[in-house]
């Protein structure tokens, strides 16, 4: 039985997964999102900072500082607004939040089945390959069941 805080989480995934795939194919371009915006709309960067209220060399450094990650978010919502844009902001799953977790429980099986296969191995009693393979899987199941408090602590 679901109980409120799992039907929350499931529903957050479906959301982000949602999201996810709306973003999927948008990269930020060569030149920045500013600049992009600034030329797509013909603006020039002196044009664009009296709209903003900054200068003109505040425009040149957003466009360089986008490029290097150093920009803020709110600088970043200042220059949308006065492009006439909106300034969007995400953090979504590359593939699903399905998979991120299945991905987790995956390494944190894995390293707790060979943490056991190497003291079995030293006292003879080593798995095969396959049920190495067969015991990680059902850790793997079981990780995603019961979600240990040190689930997202490097294996």
């Amino acid at each position: 039985m679901l109980n409120v805080k799992d039907t929350a989480k499931r529903q957050a995934a479906r959301a982000l997964d949602q999201v996810a795939k709306q973003f999927a194919g948008i990269r930020r371009p060569r030149s920045g999102w500013i600049m992009s915006m600034r030329k797509a709309l013909g603006m020039s960067a002196p044009a664009l900072a009296k709209r903003a209220g900054v200068t003109k060399a505040a425009i040149y450094q957003a466009e360089r500082k986008e490029l290097e990650g150093g920009v803020t978010l709110k600088h970043m919502e200042k220059l949308a607004e006065a492009l006439g844009g909106r300034f969007v902001y995400a953090i979504v799953p590359e593939t699903s939040i399905d998979d991120v977790l299945r991905d987790q429980a995956r390494r944190k099986a894995e390293a707790i089945v060979k943490r056991a296969s190497a003291h079995m191995a030293l006292e003879q009693q080593s798995l095969s390959s396959g049920d190495t393979q067969r015991q990680i899987e059902e850790l793997t199941e079981e990780l995603l069941r019961d979600v240990p408090a040190d689930f997202w602590e490097a294996p």
